[in-house]
């Protein structure tokens, strides 16, 4: 391209140059963002047909912020407030209002612990295994955005006889709720229903999704996760000996495109790692990749559901720990109307550079109770070179340089979404109290160019020591994947009264779950326990 473009300028009659600045600005959008910045370092005419045209720039700000744009017949809308738009929402992560929140009340439980909460198109979405209940309600919704509100009485959810809800999944944005549960402790099935409203949902394939039944005379099943993506579900499931072999636990993991069929032939099985007490964990990378975490990192394609998945990669992880995977929010569409009044743009993230984060906790018989957190980006989930799948992937070939390792000896919740990280942890671990603030983190390639001087850029190497009792020696991991972050330390969480429980991140919203707490006196120290009542936090952005 450069070469091409140097002979071009030692010919100023060549033809290319001489057409139409918007001819040339219509011809450099078929090009990918980076041979259009490429194209504009080169020609000063091509830099001068990038800086005039909107278009281009939108490209690139749009590939710079690892979005995918939904095609829309909108076209009323210039392209250039979709771009200032853009550019605006990215700087105004870096300067967001703690104390400018609205508040929603909820009502809790003694066990609104036991099951991380979610927050989910705009709902939050609540299910209780030891009381089988569950709701869903929406948080502050917006005037085009379809509202559901559920509450399930014990039962309701499930109503076969002898059988136990072993997990729930709702999906707000397609109106489903899936329900996974075992009969007499071994059969297991998926019910399939619309969230607002009874009977099975409209565009299942049937009522109930059906396991293999290969497992189920021989096992019984204790533990499942029940995740969806799109128009898959999975199942991962732990299945015991009925013999009660101490040694003889393995996992299953089954996949089904529920829109098509109710059964499957798309089925992982393994043996439980470190003799773990939890099944394997999984997440969806978009809709054709399947990421599963034993004691290392295993890609599949999904492709063909007929078919079990294919093995695309192995990477390693530096040590065996217990790995669980908080996977990315769908992002099935965003509109931004109610910021810009004739704003229609829909986009959504890029699966191929998203991130994901891992959790790693010590293997079981560890004395310590410190949590390793990957924050790891899926690029190097599909850009793979050519790598052979029977070959395992050393961490030092694809770890450093794609991820970022933190490490903690205290409490902290976290939550991603796109590109975006939100932790909240304590800054002071010495104080009597531990009083968490939110910090933000921004992985993007554009972070730098949109915080507009906020925030700290993060481009160093950071090392960080992991280890558990089980070892003679821990190990150092040093890690790159550059980022910006603000910490909102004028905001401390945890009063005497209140509780941090939660907290979400997504496209337009910061979500905080705090619990009132009733404090109780034990042995001279003072203990807090959730009460009766709730607020959910909504700072939008």
């Amino acid at each position: 391209m450069q070469r091409t473009v140097d002979y071009i300028e030692m010919k100023p009659q060549t033809r290319f140059l001489s057409v139409t600045e918007e001819l040339l600005s219509y011809i450099l959008s078929f090009l990918p963002h980076r041979d259009i910045l490429r194209c504009t370092s080169v020609c000063k005419t091509l830099r001068q047909t990038y800086l005039s045209s909107s278009r281009l720039q939108y490209i690139v700000e749009m590939s710079g912020q690892k979005l995918l744009a939904v095609p829309n017949t909108d076209n009323s809308i210039p392209i250039s407030k979709h771009l200032q738009f853009l550019r605006d929402k990215a700087h105004a992560w870096f300067k967001v209002d703690l104390h400018s929140f609205k508040t929603v009340p909820v009502t809790m439980s003694q066990y609104f612990r036991e099951k991380p909460n979610i927050v989910a198109g705009g709902h939050f979405c609540w299910w209780s295994r030891q009381e089988d209940t569950a709701m869903i309600f929406p948080v502050l919704p917006k005037p085009s955005q379809q509202s559901i509100q559920r509450n399930w009485l014990p039962g309701k959810l499930c109503s076969v006889p002898h059988s136990r809800n072993l997990d729930v999944f709702m999906d707000p944005a397609q109106n489903l709720i899936a329900v996974a549960y075992v009969v007499d402790h071994k059969a297991v099935y998926i019910n399939l229903g619309a969230l607002d409203s009874d009977g099975v949902h409209p565009e299942a394939a049937g009522e109930r999704l059906f396991l293999s039944d290969d497992s189920e005379n021989r096992s019984e099943t204790k533990s499942a996760k029940l995740k969806g993506f799109g128009r898959h579900i999975a199942l991962s499931h732990r299945l015991d000996d009925v013999n009660l072999t101490s040694l003889d636990k393995a996992w299953q993991l089954q996949i089904w495109d529920w829109k098509y069929s109710t059964t499957s032939s798309s089925i992982l099985s393994g043996a439980v790692p470190n003799r773990s007490y939890t099944a394997i964990d999984f997440c969806f990378l978009g809709n054709n990749r399947l990421l599963v975490t034993t004691d290392n990192l295993n890609l599949y394609s999904i492709e063909d559901m007929s078919q079990p998945p294919e093995l695309l990669a192995c990477f390693l992880m530096p040590k065996l720990m217990e790995l669980r995977c908080l996977s990315p929010i769908d992002d099935i569409g965003h509109s931004s109307e109610s910021h810009m009044q004739a704003q229609s743009t829909m986009y959504t993230s890029d699966p191929t550079h998203q991130l994901i984060c891992l959790t790693a906790f010590p293997t079981v018989g560890s004395l310590l109770s410190s949590t390793q957190v990957f924050i790891i980006s899926t690029r190097i989930f599909f850009d793979l070179d050519g790598m052979a799948a029977a070959t395992p992937i050393p961490w030092q070939h694809w770890g450093p340089s794609n991820t970022r390792v933190f490490h903690y000896w205290h409490s902290f919740q976290i939550h991603i979404n796109g590109n975006r990280v939100l932790q909240a942890f304590p800054v002071d671990t010495r104080a009597e109290k531990w009083q968490p603030v939110l910090h933000l983190m921004d992985f993007s390639p554009l972070a730098v160019t949109n915080r507009r001087g906020l925030g700290r850029v993060v481009k160093k190497p950071s090392t960080t020591y992991i280890s558990d009792s089980n070892d003679e020696f821990g190990e150092y991991l040093t890690t790159s994947l550059p980022y910006v972050e603000v910490v909102f330390s004028d905001r401390k969480f945890d009063s005497d009264d209140s509780e941090l429980q939660d907290i979400w991140i997504d496209r337009d919203r910061i979500y905080t779950l705090n619990a009132d707490t009733e404090r109780v006196w034990f042995g001279g120290s003072p203990l807090f326990q959730a009460g009766s009542t709730g607020k959910l936090e909504v700072i939008d952005v």
